[in-house]
């Protein structure tokens, strides 16, 4: 109990610091730029004399690559180590990211948020990965949470960013882009001061010992299953997460297709308040992931999320929907939180570059029609049909598919059980 005690008190070296300062960052980052394009869509189909629901698929653009992103990056990343593929992604996409402002049309902007899509993919299985690797292993939880959760702070900033450039400044969406480089070179100057991955490297040298090549462990039938699992887990997860975001800052300032016609300050400020319910959501449960285990965690969160739908979705008032969609941000990215954590211990050492970013990647591609679906709901049935008929069923869907999965929470990263092998506790 002692040893349990002092494993959740260790404080962090500052090269385990740099490291996870750096992937909050670099996925906080990742998120801004993502949602940039929730609360400019509508503008961007205005500069461009284009419909919407045409401009919307740029959405679905980024979310298709992102695998390509988490192969390439990944792939790389087991080969030669975590940080030197990490940055290299970062200069990447923060270039892309920052010529999406000078888009002379809808075309050049479109390819370019598939090249985005590319640099987004291969930034949260990395820095997951080396984040992962460096934290003590009894705070694994708390500090998943944190970082999945700068996808939420990512998501707040772009609802802050749009309230001062869009609403104060009067400014253009494009100036929303130009302002994404900045973090992202944050994340680069401090990711530049951190070490390679020990775990990494211990795997490397079992593997010359053993051998083993990566084709051999991607190869393994348990590691084919439990991949296949694990994107179906992940496509779960996903149409959850933009199920419930993408589309509702519209559906808050809509005022045709049962929107709730609320004025588009006031939806921001909303998106504003269940972010901070997403961040705290993701803070707890992840870490009471460390106490409760990490699927009865992730169901605990997936089965409370399904009495809030009616308060999310069916609200008449500003203050209801404020209420609903907190509390459902809690619990979504409650079970969210854990992620980080969850796919990074299913994951053997040798390939933790690769297969739990491409897992999420994959899955993230397989619900990337999410907001064009809800849209395309919301035009004939309305704003709050589209959000319950999709929201509900895959709730239900992430609690049994967690249930049935397994875990290996506790796992201790670098030994010979988890070098070239999937491991589990249960």
């Amino acid at each position: 109990m002692a040893e349990s005690s002092a494993g959740a008190r260790q404080r962090l070296t500052s090269d385990q610091r740099n490291s996870f300062i750096a992937a909050v960052l670099g996925w906080t980052m990742d998120a801004f730029d993502y949602f940039i394009v929730v609360f400019v869509y509508a503008d961007i189909a205005k500069s461009f004399g284009m419909q919407k629901a045409d401009v919307v698929f740029i959405t679905t653009a980024t979310l298709i690559m992102r695998p390509v992103g988490a192969l390439l990056f990944g792939l790389w990343a087991d080969r030669v180590g975590r940080r030197v593929p990490l940055m290299v992604d970062v200069v990447f996409y923060s270039i892309v990211g920052f010529l999406c402002a000078f888009a002379p049309n809808f075309t050049v902007l479109l390819i370019l948020r598939l090249l985005y899509g590319i640099g987004m993919g291969g930034e949260w299985g990395l820095g997951a990965a080396l984040a992962m690797e460096k934290i003590p292993v009894k705070r694994r939880g708390f500090f998943s949470g944190v970082l999945q959760e700068g996808y939420s702070f990512g998501y707040l900033l772009a609802s802050l960013a749009s309230l001062v450039i869009l609403h104060w400044a009067g400014l253009s969406w494009r100036w929303l882009f130009a302002l994404s480089i900045i973090p992202a070179l944050i994340s680069l100057i401090i990711r530049a001061r951190v070490k390679e991955s020990e775990v990494w490297e211990s795997a490397r040298q079992k593997m010359r010992v053993t051998r083993t090549s990566v084709k051999d462990i991607l190869l393994d039938p348990k590691i084919i299953r439990r991949f296949v699992y694990l994107v179906l887990l992940m496509t779960a997860f996903n149409w959850m997460s933009h199920g419930t975001q993408d589309v509702y800052p519209t559906f808050l300032s809509a005022h045709t297709s049962g929107g709730a016609g609320l004025s588009s300050t006031t939806a921001t400020w909303i998106a504003v308040i269940y972010n901070i319910g997403a961040i705290t959501g993701g803070l707890v449960f992840g870490s009471l992931s460390e106490r409760f285990g990490r699927r009865y965690t992730i169901a605990f969160c997936a089965v409370l999320g399904l009495p809030i739908v009616p308060l999310f979705a069916l609200s008449k008032t500003a203050a209801l929907l404020c209420l609903g969609s907190f509390l459902m941000q809690v619990m979504v990215q409650g079970a969210w939180g854990v992620i980080p954590a969850h796919l990074t211990e299913m994951s053997p050492d040798a390939i933790r570059g690769f297969y739990p970013g491409v897992t999420y990647q994959l899955g993230n591609c397989l619900a990337a029609f999410n907001l064009p679906i809800q849209e395309s709901l919301a035009e004939h049935h309305g704003y709050p049909f589209a959000l319950v008929v999709t929201i509900i069923p895959v709730l239900v869907v992430v609690t049994v598919l967690t249930l049935v999965g397994k875990e290996a929470k506790g796992i201790n990263f670098g030994t010979d059980r988890t070098a070239v092998s999937p491991a589990t506790t249960d």
